[in-house]
């Protein structure tokens, strides 16, 4: 006979609310990665003793600020947008949790000069360098000779 479900407590840690709110933002279309405005966090993170970019308050509900540092070149709207997506979505599932408030703070853009050219080089499409000419002669006889053959039609 099955045992009768026992209405219960869920007690999950802040540093596990944290690591869930961490991946779901590095897993976001754009974050580059987290930053912290405050000098004293900038040396402790520099020293290995905290981790950035990641504030949550328990009082009167769970509240977050998130600063995060965009790739240069996307729409800084939409990445906030999925950020805040992700992280509420993590949490619900993950947790069970809604979130009374979520500040997203863009502190920087990342240029990736790489990343820019590749995507210039996709959109633009007419600046790509046109393979050049293959001389006359360097071509095979038959393959001259289609060039040359007009097209015939396969029959329906």
């Amino acid at each position: 006979m099955p045992e009768r479900s026992v209405a219960g407590r869920l007690i999950v840690t802040r540093r596990a609310i944290v690591d869930i709110v961490r991946v779901a933002v590095q897993g976001s279309y754009g974050v580059t990665g987290f930053s912290d405005p405050s000098f004293p966090r900038r040396l402790l993170r520099w020293v290995g003793l905290d981790r950035p970019g990641i504030r949550l308050t328990t009082a009167g509900g769970l509240s977050l600020d998130l600063f995060i540092t965009v790739a240069y070149g996307v729409p800084v709207a939409e990445v906030a947008r999925q950020v805040d997506s992700a992280v509420r979505y993590s949490l619900r599932h993950f947790v069970g949790a809604e979130l009374a408030g979520l500040t997203i703070h863009v502190d920087g853009l990342r240029y990736q000069p790489a990343a820019v050219e590749r995507a210039e080089e996709i959109e633009r499409p007419e600046t790509r360098e046109r393979p050049e000419p293959v001389h006359e002669h360097a071509k095979s006889p038959i393959a001259a000779e289609r060039e040359t053959a007009p097209r015939r039609r396969k029959p329906k």
